[in-house]
């Protein structure tokens, strides 16, 4: 059976806290631990840009049609600056981002770039204003389309004769240090959509990494119009904006009609991200949890609830909200647990363990919502049991021990793993279940009988 990757650690996990000590540490889900500083406030400074393009420890992440460069099928590939040159150009920073947009011109395409950040860990990187310390990893989409599609298509030629590939299906499956192959996580904004892929990403940093280069080539491909005027738009700010120029010096005369882009404080277009709430849902006396299922998935597969944030909806609200819709089931209390990004396309996940007032808000009716063709109380025994053994994505099988007609769950690389997990173990939810409370106390018996 395949294992999963490893999760990322949280930042600053070795430090303790008030907080860490009331509601345990933090946690980290599968696409989030980016190793890079984003350092944001630099992608306008194109002396910065234009420096660290050209630095020696710079990496490039090359996609195709959003898809990763990768070596031996189970690696991910990064290139210099010399193996993009001749498609970026010497220097596209050259201009300073007020000249790019006063000399625009709309036939003139350039290839997508995304400054993703510094890793701040590798030596000798580059150093600016003796502040910012770092080696630059950007992001390049080199799909060939347009005046570029020569250029492009000579690079993947090379790429091609040197055995790099790119990677196919939704996410990636690459080997662990020891040979191992890794499973693939949720697919889509709803984390119980397990699907299976031949590729994954075995290092969670390279995961979170490439989470952000495919979310942002993907929202700028998408957002190649104004959506006010309808003109083509302009890249800017390291490809985390986007401006409707005044003048495209492809058209006679240049200067364009009026946007309303161009007459308020909100004159860019920024990066969109779609919250999701996916929740684990806690019976009345905190011995069972609501899980649900789909028509089209394997028999016994079952996992969390989930829907998308509406406008002017709280979280918590939305919580309550998806939950009665698809089940029928009454919320009272919800807490948010940990969230995940989810770049296909801009979703991210926002983890939420609630919990039912009385026996009479858990009567499940699926009248409201026809998504799911069940939903079911599991025993938190039944729960354990599944995580242990009958774990997988959808396509996969589960361990050896698993039992057929058992409960099937998640990978732990979904966050409805990570959820389901929380109610058993516990974590802040020290008290509330019999199981989280029970291994917190055989936690602390160990504890002491090792100081003993």
């Amino acid at each position: 059976m395949p294992r999963d990757p490893e999760l990322p650690q949280p930042a600053h996990a070795d430090l303790d806290s008030m907080l860490t000590r009331k509601f345990g540490k933090e946690v980290a889900n599968y696409f989030s631990g980016s190793p890079l500083n984003r350092v944001g406030f630099l992608r306008g400074d194109h002396t910065f840009l234009s420096n660290a393009l050209k630095h020696p420890t710079t990496s490039f992440l090359l996609c195709k049609d959003l898809q990763p460069l990768i070596k031996e099928k189970r690696s991910l590939a990064f290139v210099k600056y010399d193996d993009v040159q001749p498609l970026i150009g010497e220097d596209p920073y050259s201009k300073t981002e007020d000249e790019m947009i006063n000399d625009y011109n709309s036939t003139t395409i350039i290839p997508q770039m995304i400054f993703l950040g510094l890793d701040q860990r590798v030596k000798d990187a580059l150093v600016y204003k003796d502040v910012y310390k770092g080696a630059p990893f950007f992001a390049v989409d080199i799909t060939p389309r347009g005046s570029i599609a020569d250029a492009c298509n000579k690079l993947l030629s090379d790429l091609d004769s040197r055995g790099l590939t790119f990677a196919q299906g939704r996410s990636m499956d690459l080997d662990a240090p020891d040979g191992t192959p890794y499973v693939t996580p949720a697919s889509m904004h709803r984390q119980d959509r397990i699907v299976r892929s031949s590729t994954f990403y075995a290092d969670p940093s390279l995961a979170a990494i490439y989470a952000k280069a495919r979310q942002l080539l993907d929202w700028n491909a998408r957002n190649t119009y104004c959506g006010s005027c309808g003109h083509p738009t302009l890249s800017v700010n390291a490809g985390a904006k986007r401006v409707c120029p005044s003048k495209d010096l492809a058209e006679d005369p240049p200067e364009r009609q009026a946007c309303s882009t161009r007459t308020t404080l909100s004159n860019l277009t920024f990066p969109r991200t779609d919250p999701t709430i996916i929740v684990a849902v806690l019976s009345h006396d905190s011995k069972r949890l609501l899980l649900g299922r789909q028509k089209r998935w394997p028999p016994y597969w079952f996992s969390t609830l989930a829907g998308f944030v509406e406008p002017a909806e709280s979280v918590e609200d939305a919580v309550r909200r998806e939950v009665w819709e698809e089940s029928g089931v009454v919320l009272s209390r919800v807490l948010i647990h940990s969230t995940q990004p989810w770049p296909y396309p801009a979703n991210l996940m926002i983890g939420a363990i609630a919990q039912v007032a009385s026996p009479e808000d858990e009567v499940i009716k699926l009248d409201n919502d026809p998504e799911l063709e069940m939903a079911k109380w599991f025993e938190l025994d039944e729960i354990r049991e599944a995580l242990e053994h009958g774990t997988s994505s959808l396509g996969d099988d589960a361990s050896p021990n698993y039992k057929e007609g058992n409960l099937r769950l998640p990978p732990r690389t979904a966050i409805a793993h990570v959820l389901i997990t929380a109610v058993v173990e516990g974590g802040f939810l020290e008290g509330v279940t019999p199981l989280a409370t029970a291994s917190k106390m055989q936690g602390t018996k160990c504890v002491h009988s090792i100081a003993a």
